[in-house]
């Protein structure tokens, strides 16, 4: 995954804006702008968090690896299966849509 990508999570979990965990973004999913998974929830979760994004018109991205990876992309020290971006400017989610699309 791209430099952007990366980037934009530290600085969200640098600033505070974010959610971290499966059932804490299903819960505040109408306050995200972005939602990343990772390839570590099982498919019927996969499917919750598609329709609830789907349903509040939020960019989804499947991060194209595990709940450990995501964690050490984000510089955390710990697996992260799902987090979600809370401010984010349209710009920014643009170009990291374009980003994980190119990949």
């Amino acid at each position: 995954m791209a430099k952007l990508l990366e980037k934009t999570l530290k600085d969200a979990i640098k600033e505070n804006n974010h959610v971290i965990g499966t059932k804490q973004v299903m819960s505040s999913i109408k306050s995200s702008k972005l939602v990343i998974i990772s390839q570590s929830i099982p498919s019927s979760t996969i499917q919750q968090i598609e329709d609830n994004t789907k349903k509040e018109n939020i960019p989804l991205i499947h991060f194209e690896g595990t709940s450990i990876m995501l964690g050490r992309l984000c510089g955390l020290q710990f697996r992260v299966s799902t987090i979600s971006l809370k401010s984010l400017s349209n710009t920014n989610i643009q170009a990291i849509l374009k980003e994980s699309e190119t990949k």
